[in-house]
Order: structure tokens, then sequence, then C-alpha cells
């Protein structure tokens, strides 16, 4: 299949690495014409990688409104392992096997949801639902011990990949 005889040692060890996660995601191999193992074989994939994104999971119906772009803020309770969140970072977010990269754009933080959906926009937090709606099912994820903690609004732009 390949013609590895010009490879040495480390050479094909560190490119056959590199080759394993173009085929191991369980998708039916692509066709592969002439020239597409030479890329492969000889693109650097550290060059390819984005920089490294947090990863957040979302419910699907979140999910779904912020991979088409319908959804633009993400609501979070102001944890301690997001206090550092800031414009310029990306988010990965998660539901089940599908994955939807980000770049905040901002982080606003308020004191409580009702606050937030004011000051945000309710169409921006989620568009198929209404503002009393959506403050009853933020309340169901996040108790009020959680609310006190402060909230986040996170503006995110999605990133073509």
């Amino acid at each position: 299949m390949l013609d590895i005889t010009a490879w040495t040692g480390e050479i094909y060890a560190e490119t056959f690495v590199w080759l394993l996660p173009e085929f191991s995601d369980r998708r039916p191999l692509p066709e592969l014409n002439d020239e597409e193992p030479k890329r492969i074989m000889t693109t650097d994939p550290v060059a390819q990688t984005p920089p490294e994104a947090r990863q957040m999971n979302l419910y699907r119906r979140y999910f779904d409104l912020l991979a088409t772009g319908r959804k633009t803020i993400e609501v979070r309770v102001q944890y301690s392992n997001l206090r550092d969140l800031a414009s310029g970072q990306l988010i990965r977010f998660v539901c089940g096997r599908d994955e939807a990269l980000t770049k905040i754009k901002r982080v606003t933080r308020y004191e409580s949801f009702e606050q937030m959906l004011d000051a945000e926009g309710a169409e921006n937090v989620n568009p198929d639902s209404p503002r009393h709606q959506q403050l009853a099912n933020i309340r169901r994820i996040y108790g009020p011990e959680k609310e006190a903690l402060g909230v986040l609004a996170i503006e995110v732009k999605l990133i073509n990949t």
C-alpha cells in the first residue's frame, strides 16, 4: 500500500502513529488517490491541531441550537474551574458523539439568571423558548445554591472545522 523503503526507524514509527487517527474513528475508509497517502504521511498533525479547547457537555436541544449558530449565549454558573474563561479561548461543546468548536467572544458575569436573560436577551440563549420557560429550565438544571455562585453568559462564535 505504501512504499516505506526510504523511511528509517523513528521516522517510520512517528509517521505511522500520525496516520492512525486518520483511519481509526470507525468511519468507512475514504477513497484514496495516489497522492492522498503521501499527503497524510508528510503532513505534521501537530500543525493541524487547533490550540487546546476546553470541553463542555450540552443537552441535545441546546447543542443543536448552538451547532447551527442559532444559540450564541451559553449559560453556566460560576464554578471555580470556569472563573478563568476569557475572550479568545476555544470551547468544544459535546453532545454524545457530536462536537461543535467555538471561540469565546466575551464572558459576562451576573448575579442571577433573571438579570442575565434581561441583559443578554432570551432569544440569544434559546430562540425556541420564551423567557419564562427558559428561566424555569435553567433553574431545573442549576438550583438556587448554584445560582448564588454567580451566573456566566458566555457569548460564542462557531468555528468552521
